[in-house]
C-alpha cells in the first residue's frame, strides 16, 4: 500500500479549477518529484493536500487515512509536514524561535528541545545564526530553517515546494545532500520542483504536471531518457553539454537506487 495516495483530485480557488482529476502515490522511503512549468498547478497541488486549499472532488489517503476531509493542524498531527515556497519563515523571531513554532502540534515538550538540537547538528549555520532574526538569513539560510521548522513535526512524510528556487549552485548542492540524508534516514519525501535536472537527480520517480493534470510519470532514469522531457525541461538532445550532465544524472540515479535496495536489505 502507497504511504500517500491521491485519485481523482480536483481543487481551485474561488470559481477557477486549478486541479483536474489529479492520481499519484508515494511509497514510503521514497522521493517522488513533481515537475512542471509555472502555473501548472504544483504549489496548489501541496497545499491541497496539506488542506490549506480545499478539495472538491477526489481523495487523499495517508497510511490508509483521509486527509481531504481534515484541516491543516489535523494533517500535520497524521504526519505530513510542508516546507513552503520562498520559505516562509516568521521574519522578526530567530531561527530557535522559528523552530519551536514547527512543533507547535507535539506535546512531548521535553523532547523539542533534543530535536532542536539535531537539526543544528544537521545544519551547524543554524546553531551559529540561532538568535538572528530569520528576515536577517541569506535565502540558503533561510531554506535551512525552514527545513528544519518542518522536521520539528517530526513527520513521516516531507512536502517541499521549490526548495532550489533561487539559491546558487553550492547552496542547491547543500540542500540536496541534505534530503539525501533524510530519505537514509528513512524518511519519505515528495518534491515539487522547477530545476528538472536537480530532481531527476535526486528523486526515485517523478510526475509532470501541465495545467493541473499529470501528463506523464515514470521513474528518474525512464524520464531522463523520454525526448520529450529533454526537449521541455532538459534543454534539448544537441548540445554535448546537455547529454554529459544527462548521463551524470542517469549514473546517479542508478547509484540511489542501488543505495535504497542497500539499505531496505
Amino acid at each position: 500500500m502507497a504511504l500517500l495516495a491521491i485519485n481523482g483530485l480536483t481543487s481551485g480557488y474561488g470559481r477557477i479549477t486549478v486541479l483536474h482529476g489529479i492520481s499519484l502515490r508515494v511509497n514510503e522511503g521514497e522521493i517522488v518529484a513533481i515537475l512542471g512549468a509555472n502555473g501548472a498547478g504544483k504549489s496548489t497541488l501541496l497545499n491541497t493536500i496539506m488542506g490549506q486549499v480545499p478539495a472538491r472532488d477526489g481523495t487523499v489517503t495517508f497510511d490508509g487515512s483521509r486527509l481531504d476531509r481534515l484541516e491543516t493542524q489535523g494533517i500535520v498531527r497524521r504526519g505530513l509536514a510542508l516546507v513552503p515556497e520562498r520559505r516562509q519563515l516568521f521574519g522578526a523571531m530567530s531561527v530557535e524561535e522559528n523552530l519551536l513554532l514547527g512543533a507547535y502540534s507535539r506535546a512531548d515538550r521535553a523532547e523539542v528541545r533534543a530535536d532542536i538540537a539535531a537539526q543544528f547538528a544537521l545544519f551547524p549555520r543554524l546553531k551559529e545564526r540561532r538568535r538572528q532574526l530569520a528576515r536577517s538569513l541569506s535565502g540558503g539560510e533561510q531554506q535551512m530553517a525552514a527545513i528544519s521548522r518542518a522536521l520539528m513535526a517530526r513527520p513521516r512524510m516531507l512536502l517541499l515546494d521549490e526548495p532550489s528556487l533561487g539559491l546558487a549552485p553550492q547552496m542547491i548542492a547543500t540542500i540536496v545532500n541534505t534530503l539525501l540524508e533524510l530519505r537514509r534516514g528513512g524518511g519519505t519525501l515528495l518534491l515539487v520542483e522547477q530545476n528538472a535536472r536537480a530532481a531527476l537527480g535526486l528523486a526515485d520517480r517523478a510526475y509532470i504536471m501541465e495545467n493541473g493534470r499529470i501528463v506523464l510519470a515514470g521513474t528518474a532514469a525512464e524520464l531522463l531518457d523520454n525526448p520529450a522531457v529533454q526537449d521541455a525541461y532538459l534543454g534539448g538532445q544537441g548540445p554535448r553539454r546537455e547529454r554529459a550532465m544527462e548521463e551524470r544524472l542517469r549514473a546517479r540515479a542508478v547509484v540511489l537506487r542501488a543505495s535504497k535496495g542497500d539499505a531496505q536489505g
